[in-house]
């Protein structure tokens, strides 16, 4: 697994993370090879049309507003003649106005692209003059040292916020807990998750619910930033802001907080705005019709590179930020793209030759323990550290079922 094309992976977001390129030297990766056969370089990502929609509907929210946008009854149960009516409406209309009716219904959908027309869309121009990892100090602040972590545990006594949903940020705070952060987990009793969804990507984690429209959950909101240390967002640049949530009105309650956040399209451009998620930045930044099926329609990637590879970043840039403050003091500030991502993959890593390869054993790279939603079995962590951790060290609990409060420390 350990390649040139992988190497050169690892520089380039190390670099993007404002590291050392020299340490490098200190990463081994393995593995076997071919696992994840793609045009584009998705193994390195992981480890460092014109005519199609792409719609997206896992939420009920989203199904009610893309079949509302549709002229479709949002009560209509989900059966296979539902799938064949959605797809006669989309196919009926031109991609780019599917698109924009559904957007402007508040729903999910983007035309697909090809590479070409992408690289021509404002919102990719905007994308281009982003760097891939938005690493800086909004206020000066004096350094505030850790304490010594123990060995393996670089995050050990870092209490972390974690407002994200859907793979990218719940994977990237999946990860601090791993390497020992207290990471609770905060949602809004309005907004249901999948469960699946969740015992996938909150191992490690606790997680609580708060409606910040009442008087009593807010106030028990501003007691946890009060003593946070960094808080993680993974909404449209500004959905936050009514709710006091923008960076500045976060560091009211704790002035040298570190802030991460993630958007799908980036923080600017005509874009900037819009929902978005892995399958439609795929779709609308030509990756789609890079993997092509066979029968020409638009493929995907063999994961979801663009989630798991961003959520790692964003993972890196809480550290890096830390360490940061640590030594120099300031509020720090990251921010991330999945688009951002997108663009990484496709024009700055080095594409390798497609080599399928016979499904390797998955047994090795997975364990089963008991949770309070049952037996699970689940993939290991893909990274580890020194005297780290194998595994987290407590299943996901239950969805919303925690108290909002910190561990003692």
């Amino acid at each position: 697994m350990v390649n040139s094309t992988t190497t050169a992976a690892i520089r380039s977001a190390w670099t993007a993370l404002g590291g050392d390129p020299a340490a490098v030297a200190a990463v081994r990766a393995a593995g076997p090879d071919g696992v994840l056969p793609a045009r584009l370089p998705v193994t390195d990502l992981a480890v460092a049309c014109v005519g199609w929609v792409r719609t997206h509907a896992n939420y009920p929210h989203h199904r009610r507003r893309l079949l509302a946008a549709l002229d479709l009854d949002p009560a209509r149960p989900d059966d296979e003649a539902l799938a064949a009516a959605v797809g006669e409406r989309v196919g009926a209309r031109p991609a780019a106005e599917v698109e924009e009716r559904v957007t402007a219904a508040g729903g999910l959908a983007v035309a697909a692209r090809t590479p070409a027309e992408w690289d021509a869309h404002p919102q990719a121009a905007a994308v281009a003059t982003e760097p891939l990892v938005r690493l800086g100090a909004d206020a000066p602040t004096a350094a505030r040292p850790t304490p010594p972590a123990p060995p393996g545990l670089p995050a050990a006594g870092v209490r972390v916020l974690d407002l994200t949903r859907v793979i990218a940020g719940p994977v990237a705070t999946r990860f601090l807990a791993l390497l020992g952060a207290d990471v609770l987990r905060v949602d809004s009793p309005g907004l249901p998750e999948l469960e699946p969804q969740h015992l996938d990507t909150d191992a490690g984690k606790r997680s609580t619910l708060l409606d910040l429209g009442r008087d009593a959950d807010r106030a028990r909101f501003a007691a946890l930033l009060a003593d946070a240390d960094v808080v993680v967002t993974g909404y449209r640049p500004g959905a936050l802001d009514r709710w006091g949530l923008s960076p500045e009105a976060l560091r009211r309650h704790r002035p040298d907080l570190v802030v991460a956040r993630l958007s799908a399209w980036g923080g600017t451009g005509p874009w900037a705005g819009r929902r978005g998620f892995d399958s439609l930045v795929q779709a609308a930044a030509g990756i789609a019709v890079i993997e092509r099926r066979p029968d020409g329609a638009p493929g995907v990637l063999p994961a979801q590179a663009l989630d798991h590879g961003t959520g790692y970043l964003l993972a890196a840039a809480v550290l890096r930020a830390l360490a940061r403050r640590a030594h120099e003091g300031g509020a720090w500030t990251a921010d991330l793209s999945l688009a951002g991502t997108a663009r990484w993959l496709r024009h700055d890593l080095l594409a390798a030759p497609v080599t399928a390869a016979a499904p390797p054993d998955p047994d090795p790279w997975c364990a089963e323990r008991d949770a309070p939603a049952g037996r699970l079995r689940y993939a290991l962590p893909p990274v580890t550290v020194p005297g780290g951790r194998p595994d987290w060290a407590s299943p996901p609990t239950r969805w919303g079922t925690d108290a909002a409060a910190w561990l003692a420390r």
